[in-house]
């Protein structure tokens, strides 16, 4: 029994002793390859928007962390709810590691109404194969009103006309309210088509629109940091499944709790779990594993990087990191949802005129 114990411990020495060395081979390799190189973020939003904030930040701070040490730079691809972003990181880009997504977190429940409906034609990619990286931090949307608007709060919309600016089919800023008008029965009027949530501030501030929803709140925090302590706007609804403890202080309601039955809160629950993938940052499928485990790795250490940690607090936005394991695991369950919620949803998200 003695003789039997001796040799298993000699064989676990052995197994990590022999896994030590090509460890360090992998390290070495990822390297030399990433050595004198240049990493892009390919962020699927306009430029000054909370995503774009986000990525320059990891930008900055990121290349230290990373084996070979290369640089890191920010490219703007907006379009299609960040789906031309994705379409060019699955097909178009390099799939050696050194170009990262910067999706918007919608871009997820919008390929799952395609691709699970048979319906993704539109769709130039597959979003399923997709290697995450990991998040920044969860996401809580929310709605705000200017505080002259007629809306004060959001039972008010439910018997009065609110008017918001939206961008394109497949962001939060115009799906979000598209729902919250087919399932809690709010008479929300969208001014679509602005690039991203920074016009749609710039179109507040001069009063063309009263409000915006499907707005992240950290960054509302990064964006406009005087407009609540101003006065400016007020937080009318909180747009999550169990809200945020900072928001919910304010006083300020779940949107799930004005749906108008079971059914459409179970809705608004699902669309809402995107908001777990927060700032999500994505590789294209066909990258080395020994570049993703450096990168996963990497990208988890920026996160609790002092120095990022600093300038996070400086600008106000939120650090809250999630692994890339973590997501992935996420991605997986959203896609395994039954065909008959994820129809219901995606016909909630049709925005209908008030």
């Amino acid at each position: 029994m003695r003789a039997r114990t001796h040799l298993l411990f000699g064989l676990a020495a052995f197994a990590v002793t022999a896994a030590l060395p090509w460890a360090a081979c992998a390290q070495e390799s990822v390297a030399a390859f990433y050595k004198g190189r240049q990493i892009t973020i390919i962020v699927g939003s306009s430029a000054g928007g909370g995503f774009d904030i986000y990525a320059r930040l990891l930008a900055r701070h990121m290349s230290k962390h990373i084996p070979g040490n290369p640089g890191v730079v920010v490219s703007n691809m907006p379009g299609a709810g960040s789906n031309t972003a994705a379409a060019h990181l699955f097909s178009a880009a390099p799939k050696d590691g050194t170009v990262i997504g910067a999706l918007q977190n919608s871009a997820v429940m919008d390929a799952l109404f395609g691709t699970l409906l048979g319906d993704s034609r539109r769709l130039r990619h597959d979003p399923t194969k997709f290697i995450h990286l990991g998040s920044a931090t969860t996401d809580h949307y929310v709605c705000i009103a200017r505080a002259d608007a007629r809306v004060k709060s959001f039972k008010d919309t439910l018997s009065r006309e609110f008017l918001i600016g939206a961008s394109q089919p497949g962001t939060s800023t115009r799906d979000y309210p598209a729902m919250l008008n087919n399932t809690t029965g709010s008479k929300i009027r969208q001014v679509s088509g602005y690039p991203g949530t920074r016009e749609i501030t710039l179109a507040i501030e001069k009063n063309e629109v009263e409000g915006l929803c499907g707005f992240s709140w950290s960054s509302l925090q990064a964006q406009r940091p005087d407009w609540i302590r101003s006065g400016f706007i007020r937080v009318i609804v909180q747009e999550h499944d169990k809200g945020n403890p900072e928001i919910s202080k304010m006083g300020v309601p779940l949107a799930v709790d004005f749906a108008t039955s079971p059914e459409n809160r179970k809705i608004m629950e699902l669309v809402y779990s995107a908001e777990t993938f927060g700032r999500p940052y994505m590789l294209a499928p066909g990258v080395p594993p020994e570049r993703v485990e450096a990168l996963r790795k990497a990208f988890l250490e920026t996160m609790r990087d002092r120095e990022l940690l600093a300038d996070a607090q400086r600008i106000g936005i939120v650090i809250d990191p999630i692994s890339g394991e973590a997501l992935q695991a996420l991605a997986m369950k959203i896609f395994a949802t039954p065909t008959d919620l994820v129809e219901q949803a995606r016909q909630a998200l049709t925005y209908k005129a008030p």
